[in-house]
């Protein structure tokens, strides 16, 4: 991708120009060395995205510099490259045996220099993707966790939400980029509650019409806490309207039927079952059957029809019973 910052490390002055201008020309930004200790003061100095190196050269050779990179955390995700000679076999072996990503052999194939490089490249930003989706997964988790928490009764809700959520979905035929909208939506569904204060949240008594107005803008200020987020904007439907009914009964909005987003007629049967078989400071819980009865009771007033088919299919699977056992 051009403007990545690439690192040739090679002792022979003519070819190691000569890449450099030939990666130049592709649209890299290239940094130059003469060894391996040269490449590490590089390095230190600004962190490449690449690393091409060969193997035989004086100070310090290519296998000793691939050891030193690979001790440092903050350096060990730099993919690298090693540029040995066809005549050099053994080389390959032990190089492999480290774990360098891949090789080049001399002489040069521009066409294959620049495709690999490339192939390389994508490929560590796919793994630096999933590893800051993971992580911003867990710190989600944390923060729902953090308002979840708040009330002892609920412990495990959110977890429990998103595991059934995730179950029907997959039941309802949902496919990878939508799961994890489906789960970042059901993770997410409460955190509009961090406002609500504990004095109404965990009141045992009925609210008040002014109480239960604070408890009905929950949805809302979810919403906004995750809408702006890029990789959680398609789930902040979710979190508006997993409270919303398809009979038209339901807030903030007052949606019905279809009108009301798939994902959050998901999270609606998720959250109402955990809700169901869950202690709270107004009831008491109850078993997991009876509240498999009493969702598909209220199938085509409450709740999605076709979701509850779904959440069907997931309770005689086990998946149900699996996810909200208390253990």
């Amino acid at each position: 991708m051009p403007h990545d910052t690439l690192l040739v490390v090679e002792d022979n002055d003519v070819l190691r120009e000569g890449l450099r201008d030939m990666l130049i020309y592709e649209g890299f930004h290239v940094l130059a060395a003469c060894n391996g200790q040269d490449a590490l003061e590089c390095i230190e100095g600004m962190l490449p995205a690449l690393i091409l190196s060969d193997i035989a050269m004086p100070v310090m050779n290519g296998f000793d510099l691939y050891e030193a990179v690979r001790q440092r955390a903050e350096w060990i995700a730099i993919p690298f490259i090693f540029l040995t000679a066809k005549t050099e076999p053994d080389d390959v072996r032990r190089g492999r045996k480290l774990g360098v990503d891949d090789y080049l052999t001399k002489p040069i194939n521009r066409e294959e220099l620049v495709s690999t490089i490339r192939s390389r490249l994508a490929r560590s930003r796919q793994i630096q993707v999933a590893q800051l989706q993971h992580a911003y997964l867990a710190s989600l988790t944390a923060l729902a966790n953090a308002a979840d928490m708040r009330d002892v009764s609920t412990n495990g809700h959110v977890s429990r939400v998103s595991n059934l959520s995730m179950a029907l979905a997959r039941h309802m035929g949902w496919k990878e980029r939508q799961l994890e909208i489906i789960q970042y939506g059901a993770i997410l569904h409460d955190i509009g509650k961090i406002h609500i204060p504990e004095k109404i949240l965990f009141k045992p008594e009925e609210l008040t019409n002014q109480e239960w107005e604070v408890v009905q803008r929950h949805p809302v200020n979810g919403e906004r806490m995750v809408k702006d987020v890029d990789y959680l904007a398609e789930s902040a439907p979710i979190v508006r309207h997993h409270h919303e009914r398809w009979d038209g009964s339901g807030y903030p909005d007052g949606l019905s039927g279809e009108s009301i987003p798939l994902g959050a007629r998901i999270v609606s049967v998720a959250d109402s079952f955990d809700a169901m078989t869950s202690y709270q400071p107004y009831s008491p819980a109850r078993s997991l059957q009876d509240a498999y009865m009493e969702i598909l009771s209220l199938s085509g007033e409450r709740y999605d029809p076709g979701v509850v088919a779904a959440f069907q299919r997931a309770w005689y699977a086990g998946e149900i019973q699996s996810i909200t056992v208390r253990r």
